[in-house]
Order: structure tokens, then C-alpha cells, then sequence
């Protein structure tokens, strides 16, 4: 690919653990180029003290969404909390009215477009036939998208809602401290929270366009989620027979493989790939659980948000992600 086709990208939020992972996968993509970092609190900094796939001169800056604007980049990842990404794509929208420059693409990595119909909701895997070209793209949640890969196998054939019982490592409560990022409080322990109506439960229930149940957890691990998922059959399937649908669904998808035995999350922790397995059916052949792992910070958040940006800038999907150290070599195959 030519020089021609390089395009920048900035980072809005690069402080945390999300953003290090993106700073980690720019560098090493051939056709882009950082255009800036933004970070309040690592203002001034160089990020090659901080990471070290990462090789040029450019410094952290604490921009103003008004700076962030003005950079005019191809593309901006907003790694923002949520609730704090409007004001950012307002910017960035009013700096370009009456311009004639092409519209940047825009990743949020936050909930806030989630459920906003006018923005593409890239989880890859499940909503690439719908990307018709949209420069707004929304990052599923790291435990919305273990549920929906999880479950979309077997959608069709659900007699009630799954019931999702989740384990993140305490990376994905982000830097700022807390009781579900604190080591000491983890230690020997697992956290229960938002046990109904959390955001990951509504955002699967929209996108699936089921209703689906869910219970979140924290573990004293850094990295990694498990996903163990309950569903009910409208009819009775063998083993067989399931694990067959989720092979026949992610045949042709790199980053995801499918298993005999039930995954670990220890085996998935700096991998960008999903595993799912451990299909275990209950007497009758009318209950099935199925568990799902992944990296929250790649599959979960960095990794897909570089497939998305490649596919809205026009390189292969897997450009900056299928090559290095990190490379999983994880695929749909049937690996029983």
C-alpha cells in the first residue's frame, strides 16, 4: 500500500488502559500515523517513555475539544468516561460546517452512541453487513460483545432470556480508583455489582433484540473476561448439533475460535481473539450453557476499535492486529 494511503488518527482519553493499548496498535499499523494524544493528566509527556512499541517524538497534550477539532485528523478515538464524548463530536462537527474537507471518522469507545441509530455499532463479527459506509462508529461494551458472540449462534432457537453471569479482571473499572480496581479489596475476593438494568444488559437486549439477563462481577486478575451463559431451547439439540451452529456462524472469522472444553480467561489475557466452548447440555437437551472468553482492553475495546477503523478508512480489517508478539493465531475453527 502506497504512502498515499497513510492516514492519521488521534486519541482523546489516552491515559487509560484502553488508550496504551490503542498507542500500541497505531504504532505498529503500516498506513497510520499518530496525530495526537490527548491526556490531562500525561500533558507534556513523551509517549515513548510510556510505551514502548511506540518510536517518535510526540508528546501527551492536554487539548481542548475546540484543539482536538482544529488537528483536523482522518480519524479520532474518543477513550472518554462515559458521558463525556458529546461535547468532543459537537466540536468537531461545528469545526467542520461549511467546510470541504472529508468528514473524519469518529470511534467512541464509550456508551454513549450505543443506542443511537444513526451511528454504526461495529461488532465486527455480527454487524459488518451493515456498515454502509458511516463515519460515526460506536465500540460495543468489552461484556456486551463476550454476550452477543456468545449467544447469536443460537438466537433464533431461544425459549426465554439468556442469563449471562460475567467476570471481568479489575483493568476494565478503568484508573480511576475504586472498590472494583483496588487489589487489596479484590484480593481473595469476587466483587458482585449492578446485578440488574446494568448498561451492558439494555445494550445486548437492543442489539440482539432480545431481552437478556445479566450479572457482572469483578476478580482480582488484571485482564480478561469470562462470560458463562445459560440458555434455554425451544427444542431439544445435542451437543453436537450446537457446536456445529457456532462453528457454521464463525467460520470465516479470524479473531474468533471455537472449542471443546470450556476456555480459560488466563489463556486469553493479551490475546485479541474470542474463545467459546464448554458446550454442556443439561438432561433433556433443552438447556445449554456456553461460556466465552476475551481480552477486555483488545477484543474488548482496542482490538475492535481498530477493525472498525480499518474498515471505515478502507485497509484490511486485520491490518496493525494479525502481525507481533500478540499475535494469537486464534480462528473459528473447530478445535475439538
Amino acid at each position: 500500500m502506497s504512502a498515499s494511503n497513510r492516514k492519521t488518527i488521534g486519541i482523546v482519553g489516552a491515559r487509560g488502559h484502553t488508550g496504551a493499548e490503542l498507542i500500541k496498535l497505531i504504532a505498529r499499523h503500516p498506513q497510520l500515523e499518530l496525530a495526537f494524544v490527548s491526556s490531562r493528566e500525561l500533558a507534556g509527556k513523551r509517549l515513548a517513555d510510556h510505551s514502548a512499541d511506540y518510536h517518535g517524538e510526540l508528546r501527551y497534550e492536554n487539548l481542548s475539544h475546540e484543539d482536538v477539532a482544529a488537528r483536523h485528523a482522518d480519524a479520532v478515538v474518543l477513550a472518554l468516561p462515559n458521558g463525556k464524548a458529546e461535547a468532543v463530536v459537537k466540536a468537531i462537527d461545528e469545526a467542520r460546517s461549511g467546510s470541504t474537507s472529508a468528514d473524519p471518522v469518529i470511534v467512541d469507545l464509550s456508551a454513549d452512541y450505543r443506542f443511537d441509530s444513526t451511528w454504526y455499532y461495529g461488532l465486527p463479527e455480527l454487524t459488518r453487513d451493515q456498515y454502509r459506509g458511516q463515519r460515526r462508529i460506536s465500540n460495543p461494551g468489552c461484556y456486551a460483545s463476550a454476550m452477543q458472540l456468545a449467544i447469536a449462534p443460537l438466537r433464533d432457537l431461544l425459549a426465554g432470556p439468556p442469563v449471562c453471569f460475567g467476570v471481568s479482571g479489575y483493568s476494565g473499572a478503568g484508573t480511576t480508583p475504586s472498590e472494583k480496581n483496588d487489589p487489596e479489596k479484590l484480593r481473595d475476593n469476587l466483587m458482585p455489582y449492578a446485578l440488574t438494568d446494568h448498561m451492558h444488559e439494555r445494550e445486548v437486549t437492543r442489539h440482539l433484540g432480545i431481552p437478556v439477563e445479566f450479572m457482572p462481577h469483578v476478580a482480582p486478575h488484571f485482564r480478561g473476561i469470562t462470560m458463562t451463559v445459560n440458555l434455554w431451547l425451544t427444542q431439544p439439540l445435542t451437543r453436537e448439533a450446537i457446536k456445529t451452529r457456532y462453528v457454521q456462524k464463525y467460520k470465516d472469522e479470524a479473531l474468533l475460535e471455537v472449542i471443546d472444553d470450556a476456555p480459560w480467561v488466563s489463556r486469553i489475557a493479551n490475546q485479541h481473539g474470542v474463545q467459546i466452548g464448554g458446550f454442556t447440555l443439561a438432561p433433556g437437551g433443552k438447556r445449554v450453557v456456553v461460556v466465552a472468553t476475551l481480552d477486555n482492553l483488545l477484543k474488548g475495546a482496542a482490538t475492535q476499535a481498530m477493525q472498525n477503523l480499518n474498515l471505515a478508512l478502507g485497509y484490511p480489517e486485520l491490518e496493525g492486529i494479525s502481525s507481533g508478539e500478540r499475535d494469537s493465531g486464534l480462528g473459528a475453527r473447530d478445535s475439538g
